[in-house]
Protein backbone atom coordinates (compact mmCIF):
# COMPACT_ATOMS: atom_id res chain seq x y z
CA UNK A 1 0.00 0.00 0.00
CA UNK A 2 1.42 3.33 -1.02
CA UNK A 3 1.42 6.45 1.11
CA UNK A 4 3.04 9.84 1.40
CA UNK A 5 3.87 9.61 5.09
CA UNK A 6 7.50 9.63 6.10
CA UNK A 7 9.07 7.24 8.53
CA UNK A 8 10.46 8.44 11.80
CA UNK A 9 14.10 8.49 10.77
CA UNK A 10 17.50 9.92 11.50
CA UNK A 11 20.01 11.34 9.08
CA UNK A 12 23.63 10.75 10.02
CA UNK A 13 26.11 12.86 8.05
CA UNK A 14 29.65 11.68 7.38
CA UNK A 15 31.32 8.52 8.62
CA UNK A 16 31.04 9.29 12.32
CA UNK A 17 28.48 8.05 14.84
CA UNK A 18 24.94 9.31 14.30
CA UNK A 19 23.19 11.41 16.92
CA UNK A 20 19.90 10.79 18.73
CA UNK A 21 16.86 9.71 16.74
CA UNK A 22 14.51 12.52 15.72
CA UNK A 23 11.09 12.02 14.14
CA UNK A 24 10.18 14.09 11.11
CA UNK A 25 6.82 15.28 9.83
CA UNK A 26 5.15 14.04 6.66
CA UNK A 27 6.43 17.06 4.74
CA UNK A 28 9.93 17.28 6.14
CA UNK A 29 12.91 17.14 3.77
CA UNK A 30 15.93 15.01 4.64
CA UNK A 31 19.09 16.81 3.59
CA UNK A 32 22.23 14.82 2.88
CA UNK A 33 25.61 15.95 1.60
CA UNK A 34 24.68 15.65 -2.09
CA UNK A 35 20.89 15.38 -2.20
CA UNK A 36 17.66 16.32 -0.44
CA UNK A 37 14.95 13.69 -0.38
CA UNK A 38 11.80 12.34 1.20
CA UNK A 39 11.15 8.74 2.24
CA UNK A 40 7.89 7.34 0.89
CA UNK A 41 6.35 4.05 1.98
CA UNK A 42 5.90 2.39 -1.42
CA UNK A 43 4.65 -1.07 -0.34
CA UNK A 44 3.76 -2.85 2.90
CA UNK A 45 2.67 -6.28 4.12
CA UNK A 46 5.77 -8.27 3.19
CA UNK A 47 7.34 -10.82 5.54
CA UNK A 48 11.13 -10.46 5.72
CA UNK A 49 11.66 -9.26 2.13
CA UNK A 50 15.17 -10.22 1.05
CA UNK A 51 15.80 -9.88 -2.69
CA UNK A 52 14.24 -7.91 -5.53
CA UNK A 53 14.44 -7.37 -9.27
CA UNK A 54 12.58 -4.95 -11.54
CA UNK A 55 10.65 -6.44 -14.44
CA UNK A 56 10.89 -4.77 -17.88
CA UNK A 57 7.42 -3.24 -17.39
CA UNK A 58 8.48 -1.52 -14.15
CA UNK A 59 6.85 -3.96 -11.71
CA UNK A 60 9.02 -5.36 -8.93
CA UNK A 61 9.69 -9.00 -7.99
CA UNK A 62 10.30 -9.39 -4.24
CA UNK A 63 11.25 -12.55 -2.34
CA UNK A 64 10.08 -13.20 1.21
CA UNK A 65 12.46 -15.26 3.28
CA UNK A 66 9.81 -17.80 4.46
CA UNK A 67 9.54 -18.95 0.82
CA UNK A 68 7.25 -16.67 -1.18
CA UNK A 69 7.65 -14.53 -4.29
CA UNK A 70 5.46 -11.45 -4.82
CA UNK A 71 4.97 -9.04 -7.71
CA UNK A 72 4.59 -5.40 -6.73
CA UNK A 73 2.65 -3.19 -9.13
CA UNK A 74 3.95 0.18 -10.23
CA UNK A 75 1.58 1.64 -7.63
CA UNK A 76 3.03 -0.55 -4.84
CA UNK A 77 0.13 -3.04 -4.80
CA UNK A 78 1.33 -6.44 -3.54
CA UNK A 79 0.22 -9.57 -5.40
CA UNK A 80 -0.74 -12.90 -3.92
CA UNK A 81 2.19 -15.32 -3.68
CA UNK A 82 3.35 -16.48 -7.12
CA UNK A 83 2.84 -20.27 -7.42
CA UNK A 84 5.70 -22.59 -8.33
CA UNK A 85 8.66 -21.22 -6.36
CA UNK A 86 11.42 -23.68 -5.36
CA UNK A 87 11.19 -25.40 -1.99
CA UNK A 88 13.34 -23.85 0.72
CA UNK A 89 14.67 -24.46 4.22
CA UNK A 90 13.15 -21.48 6.04
CA UNK A 91 15.11 -21.76 9.27
CA UNK A 92 17.59 -19.40 10.89
CA UNK A 93 18.95 -17.13 8.17
CA UNK A 94 17.79 -19.51 5.46
CA UNK A 95 14.84 -19.37 3.10
CA UNK A 96 14.04 -17.89 -0.30
CA UNK A 97 16.71 -15.22 -0.64
CA UNK A 98 17.81 -13.54 -3.86
CA UNK A 99 16.09 -13.29 -7.25
CA UNK A 100 17.58 -12.12 -10.56
CA UNK A 101 16.28 -11.84 -14.11
CA UNK A 102 18.03 -13.53 -17.00
CA UNK A 103 19.68 -10.93 -19.28
CA UNK A 104 17.23 -11.96 -22.02
CA UNK A 105 14.18 -12.10 -19.72
CA UNK A 106 12.07 -10.13 -22.19
CA UNK A 107 12.09 -13.12 -24.53
CA UNK A 108 12.78 -16.09 -22.21
CA UNK A 109 10.90 -15.03 -19.02
CA UNK A 110 13.65 -16.90 -17.10
CA UNK A 111 14.47 -16.03 -13.49
CA UNK A 112 17.15 -17.22 -11.07
CA UNK A 113 16.85 -17.83 -7.35
CA UNK A 114 19.38 -18.26 -4.57
CA UNK A 115 17.98 -20.08 -1.55
CA UNK A 116 18.68 -22.33 1.39
CA UNK A 117 17.88 -25.83 0.18
CA UNK A 118 17.62 -29.27 1.74
CA UNK A 119 20.07 -31.95 0.60
CA UNK A 120 21.50 -35.20 1.88
CA UNK A 121 23.45 -34.28 5.01
CA UNK A 122 21.60 -31.07 5.83
CA UNK A 123 21.19 -27.67 4.15
CA UNK A 124 23.21 -25.69 1.63
CA UNK A 125 23.16 -22.67 -0.64
CA UNK A 126 21.31 -23.55 -3.85
CA UNK A 127 21.00 -21.86 -7.24
CA UNK A 128 17.77 -22.59 -9.11
CA UNK A 129 16.01 -21.30 -12.20
CA UNK A 130 12.42 -21.17 -13.39
CA UNK A 131 10.36 -19.64 -16.20
CA UNK A 132 7.32 -17.42 -15.83
CA UNK A 133 4.21 -18.53 -17.63
CA UNK A 134 3.16 -16.42 -20.60
CA UNK A 135 0.61 -14.54 -18.46
CA UNK A 136 3.20 -13.99 -15.66
CA UNK A 137 0.81 -15.74 -13.24
CA UNK A 138 3.03 -18.63 -12.11
CA UNK A 139 6.49 -20.19 -12.34
CA UNK A 140 7.14 -23.31 -14.39
CA UNK A 141 10.02 -25.71 -14.92
CA UNK A 142 11.91 -25.12 -11.68
CA UNK A 143 15.42 -26.59 -11.94
CA UNK A 144 18.26 -26.88 -9.46
CA UNK A 145 21.35 -25.61 -11.28
CA UNK A 146 23.97 -25.85 -8.52
CA UNK A 147 24.26 -27.02 -4.92
CA UNK A 148 27.09 -25.28 -3.07
CA UNK A 149 28.04 -28.38 -1.12
CA UNK A 150 28.79 -30.21 0.89
CA UNK A 151 25.54 -29.87 2.84
CA UNK A 152 25.83 -29.14 6.54
CA UNK A 153 23.61 -30.55 9.28
CA UNK A 154 24.51 -28.01 11.97
CA UNK A 155 23.56 -24.36 11.79
CA UNK A 156 21.19 -22.46 9.54
CA UNK A 157 23.34 -19.37 9.07
CA UNK A 158 25.65 -17.73 6.51
CA UNK A 159 24.19 -18.73 3.16
CA UNK A 160 25.55 -15.69 1.32
CA UNK A 161 23.13 -15.80 -1.65
CA UNK A 162 23.47 -12.86 -4.02
CA UNK A 163 23.23 -13.23 -7.79
CA UNK A 164 24.51 -10.80 -10.40
CA UNK A 165 25.29 -11.05 -14.10
CA UNK A 166 28.65 -9.58 -15.07
CA UNK A 167 29.48 -7.66 -18.21
CA UNK A 168 31.00 -10.88 -19.48
CA UNK A 169 27.51 -12.43 -19.45
CA UNK A 170 28.43 -14.91 -16.72
CA UNK A 171 26.39 -15.51 -13.58
CA UNK A 172 28.14 -14.71 -10.29
CA UNK A 173 26.84 -16.27 -7.06
CA UNK A 174 28.01 -15.61 -3.50
CA UNK A 175 28.01 -18.36 -0.86
CA UNK A 176 28.54 -18.06 2.88
CA UNK A 177 30.94 -20.11 5.03
CA UNK A 178 27.92 -21.67 6.84
CA UNK A 179 29.20 -20.37 10.22
CA UNK A 180 30.07 -23.49 12.21
CA UNK A 181 33.24 -24.40 10.29
CA UNK A 182 34.98 -21.19 9.24
CA UNK A 183 37.76 -23.05 7.42
CA UNK A 184 35.36 -24.06 4.67
CA UNK A 185 35.96 -20.63 3.15
CA UNK A 186 39.64 -21.55 2.52
CA UNK A 187 39.06 -25.04 1.07
CA UNK A 188 39.04 -24.86 -2.71
CA UNK A 189 37.31 -28.23 -2.91
CA UNK A 190 34.34 -26.81 -0.95
CA UNK A 191 31.88 -24.29 -2.42
CA UNK A 192 31.12 -22.53 0.88
CA UNK A 193 32.59 -19.08 1.53
CA UNK A 194 33.16 -18.31 -2.17
CA UNK A 195 32.06 -16.24 -5.11
CA UNK A 196 31.31 -18.59 -8.01
CA UNK A 197 31.42 -17.77 -11.72
CA UNK A 198 28.98 -19.84 -13.73
CA UNK A 199 27.38 -20.32 -17.10
CA UNK A 200 23.64 -19.77 -17.12
CA UNK A 201 22.96 -23.50 -16.75
CA UNK A 202 25.11 -23.74 -13.60
CA UNK A 203 28.24 -25.17 -15.23
CA UNK A 204 31.66 -23.69 -14.37
CA UNK A 205 32.30 -20.69 -16.61
CA UNK A 206 35.00 -20.90 -19.23
CA UNK A 207 38.24 -19.26 -18.08
CA UNK A 208 37.69 -19.72 -14.34
CA UNK A 209 40.95 -19.50 -12.36
CA UNK A 210 40.95 -22.98 -10.79
CA UNK A 211 39.86 -25.11 -13.75
CA UNK A 212 42.20 -28.08 -13.96
CA UNK A 213 43.71 -27.57 -10.49
CA UNK A 214 43.71 -30.79 -8.46
CA UNK A 215 41.40 -30.67 -5.44
CA UNK A 216 39.75 -27.41 -6.49
CA UNK A 217 36.19 -26.87 -7.66
CA UNK A 218 36.14 -25.30 -11.14
CA UNK A 219 33.22 -23.01 -10.25
CA UNK A 220 35.32 -20.95 -7.78
CA UNK A 221 36.15 -17.37 -8.79
CA UNK A 222 37.28 -15.96 -5.40
CA UNK A 223 37.48 -17.47 -1.92
CA UNK A 224 38.02 -16.62 1.74
CA UNK A 225 34.59 -14.99 2.22
CA UNK A 226 32.56 -15.08 5.44
CA UNK A 227 28.95 -14.16 4.60
CA UNK A 228 28.80 -12.17 1.35
CA UNK A 229 25.29 -10.77 0.95
CA UNK A 230 26.07 -8.10 -1.62
CA UNK A 231 27.24 -8.32 -5.25
CA UNK A 232 27.14 -5.48 -7.77
CA UNK A 233 28.77 -4.45 -11.03
CA UNK A 234 30.46 -1.04 -11.00
CA UNK A 235 28.92 0.78 -14.00
CA UNK A 236 32.01 3.00 -14.34
CA UNK A 237 34.52 0.15 -14.64
CA UNK A 238 32.65 -3.12 -15.13
CA UNK A 239 34.35 -4.51 -12.02
CA UNK A 240 32.57 -6.85 -9.63
CA UNK A 241 32.13 -5.48 -6.10
CA UNK A 242 31.30 -7.75 -3.15
CA UNK A 243 29.92 -6.83 0.30
CA UNK A 244 30.23 -9.10 3.33
CA UNK A 245 29.55 -9.31 7.04
CA UNK A 246 32.37 -9.57 9.51
CA UNK A 247 31.84 -10.86 13.03
CA UNK A 248 32.46 -8.17 15.68
CA UNK A 249 33.65 -5.64 13.12
CA UNK A 250 35.58 -6.51 10.01
CA UNK A 251 32.70 -5.86 7.57
CA UNK A 252 34.14 -5.44 4.08
CA UNK A 253 33.61 -4.09 0.60
CA UNK A 254 35.86 -5.96 -1.84
CA UNK A 255 36.97 -5.63 -5.43
CA UNK A 256 36.91 -9.15 -6.86
CA UNK A 257 39.73 -10.42 -9.07
CA UNK A 258 39.91 -13.95 -10.44
CA UNK A 259 41.59 -16.37 -8.04
CA UNK A 260 41.95 -13.91 -5.15
CA UNK A 261 41.92 -15.00 -1.52
CA UNK A 262 39.98 -12.52 0.64
CA UNK A 263 41.31 -13.92 3.88
CA UNK A 264 38.51 -15.30 6.02
CA UNK A 265 39.18 -16.84 8.55
CA UNK A 266 42.97 -16.38 8.38
CA UNK A 267 42.83 -12.62 8.83
CA UNK A 268 40.14 -10.11 9.75
CA UNK A 269 39.85 -6.48 10.80
CA UNK A 270 37.34 -7.62 13.45
CA UNK A 271 37.24 -10.17 16.24
CA UNK A 272 35.05 -13.21 16.84
CA UNK A 273 31.76 -12.86 18.71
CA UNK A 274 33.37 -13.99 21.97
CA UNK A 275 36.07 -11.34 21.60
CA UNK A 276 38.80 -13.81 20.64
CA UNK A 277 41.09 -13.14 17.65
CA UNK A 278 40.12 -14.49 14.24
CA UNK A 279 42.66 -16.90 12.75
CA UNK A 280 46.16 -15.48 13.07
CA UNK A 281 44.84 -12.43 14.89
CA UNK A 282 46.20 -10.19 12.15
CA UNK A 283 44.25 -7.82 9.93
CA UNK A 284 46.24 -8.54 6.78
CA UNK A 285 48.85 -10.90 5.39
CA UNK A 286 50.90 -11.37 2.21
CA UNK A 287 48.96 -12.97 -0.62
CA UNK A 288 45.57 -11.92 0.77
CA UNK A 289 43.47 -9.28 -0.96
CA UNK A 290 42.87 -6.07 0.99
CA UNK A 291 39.28 -4.74 1.18
CA UNK A 292 38.38 -1.45 -0.45
CA UNK A 293 36.65 -0.47 2.78
CA UNK A 294 36.18 -2.09 6.17
CA UNK A 295 34.27 -1.21 9.33
CA UNK A 296 34.94 -1.79 13.01
CA UNK A 297 32.55 -1.38 14.82
CA UNK A 298 30.30 -3.24 12.43
CA UNK A 299 27.61 -1.79 10.18
CA UNK A 300 26.38 -5.28 9.18
CA UNK A 301 25.98 -4.64 5.44
CA UNK A 302 23.62 -6.85 3.44
CA UNK A 303 22.68 -5.95 -0.16
CA UNK A 304 24.40 -3.24 -2.16
CA UNK A 305 23.96 -1.54 -5.52
CA UNK A 306 25.29 1.35 -7.56
CA UNK A 307 23.13 4.34 -8.41
CA UNK A 308 23.26 5.57 -12.02
CA UNK A 309 19.96 7.43 -12.38
CA UNK A 310 19.02 11.03 -13.08
CA UNK A 311 16.76 11.82 -10.11
CA UNK A 312 19.75 12.34 -7.79
CA UNK A 313 22.64 13.72 -9.88
CA UNK A 314 24.83 14.11 -6.80
CA UNK A 315 24.60 10.39 -6.09
CA UNK A 316 25.41 9.17 -9.60
CA UNK A 317 28.09 6.47 -9.51
CA UNK A 318 27.81 6.01 -5.72
CA UNK A 319 27.60 2.59 -4.08
CA UNK A 320 24.74 2.20 -1.57
CA UNK A 321 24.74 -0.50 1.11
CA UNK A 322 21.74 -1.68 3.13
CA UNK A 323 22.85 -1.95 6.78
CA UNK A 324 21.18 -4.13 9.41
CA UNK A 325 22.87 -3.26 12.71
CA UNK A 326 23.17 -0.39 13.31
CA UNK A 327 20.44 0.04 10.74
CA UNK A 328 20.51 2.48 7.87
CA UNK A 329 21.93 3.24 4.47
CA UNK A 330 25.65 3.66 3.76
CA UNK A 331 26.53 5.79 0.75
CA UNK A 332 30.04 5.34 -0.60
CA UNK A 333 31.49 7.86 -3.03
CA UNK A 334 33.53 6.10 -5.71
CA UNK A 335 36.32 7.18 -8.03
CA UNK A 336 36.70 4.25 -10.39
CA UNK A 337 37.06 1.28 -8.08
CA UNK A 338 38.30 3.36 -5.12
CA UNK A 339 36.15 4.42 -2.16
CA UNK A 340 36.84 8.11 -1.49
CA UNK A 341 34.00 9.07 0.85
CA UNK A 342 31.22 7.81 3.09
CA UNK A 343 27.90 9.12 4.35
CA UNK A 344 25.40 7.40 6.63
CA UNK A 345 21.71 8.02 5.99
CA UNK A 346 18.51 7.11 7.88
CA UNK A 347 20.59 5.75 10.72
CA UNK A 348 19.34 3.67 13.68
CA UNK A 349 15.76 3.26 12.52
CA UNK A 350 14.84 0.04 10.71
CA UNK A 351 16.95 -2.85 9.47
CA UNK A 352 17.59 -2.50 5.74
CA UNK A 353 18.13 -5.74 3.78
CA UNK A 354 18.55 -4.57 0.18
CA UNK A 355 18.77 -1.34 -1.79
CA UNK A 356 18.36 -1.06 -5.55
CA UNK A 357 17.78 1.64 -8.15
CA UNK A 358 14.49 1.64 -10.01
CA UNK A 359 13.88 2.23 -13.72
CA UNK A 360 12.30 5.55 -12.68
CA UNK A 361 15.65 6.77 -11.34
CA UNK A 362 14.53 6.52 -7.70
CA UNK A 363 16.10 4.42 -4.96
CA UNK A 364 14.19 1.52 -3.35
CA UNK A 365 14.94 -0.12 0.02
CA UNK A 366 13.69 -3.44 1.45
CA UNK A 367 13.22 -3.47 5.23
CA UNK A 368 14.06 -6.60 7.22
CA UNK A 369 10.90 -6.81 9.32
CA UNK A 370 8.11 -9.29 10.06
CA UNK A 371 5.84 -6.60 8.58
CA UNK A 372 8.33 -5.68 5.90
CA UNK A 373 8.10 -2.71 3.56
CA UNK A 374 9.56 -1.30 0.42
CA UNK A 375 10.61 2.32 0.90
CA UNK A 376 11.32 4.76 -1.91
CA UNK A 377 13.60 7.79 -1.79
CA UNK A 378 12.22 10.66 -3.87
CA UNK A 379 13.86 14.03 -4.60
CA UNK A 380 12.55 16.76 -2.31
CA UNK A 381 12.20 19.20 -5.20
Amino acid sequence: MRGARLLALLLGIGSGVAGCAAPVSSQEVVRSERASFRVVEFATGLERPWGAAFLPDGRLLVTERPGRLRILGRDGAVSAPVPGVPEVVAQGQGGLLDVALAPDFATTRQVYFCLAGAAEGGALTRLASATFSADMARLEGVRTLLDAGPAQASGRNHFGCRIVFGRDGKLYLSTGDRYTDKERAQRLGDLAGKVLRLERDGRPAEGNPFIGRAGARPEVFTYGHRNPQGLAVNPATGSLIEVEFGARGGDEVNLLRAGANHGWPIVSYGTDYDGSPVGTGRASAPGIEEPLRHWTPAVSPSGGNFYAGDAFPGWRGNLFLAALRPSGLVRLTMEGDRVVGEERLLWNRTRFRQVLPGPDGLLYILTDEAQGRVLRLEPAN
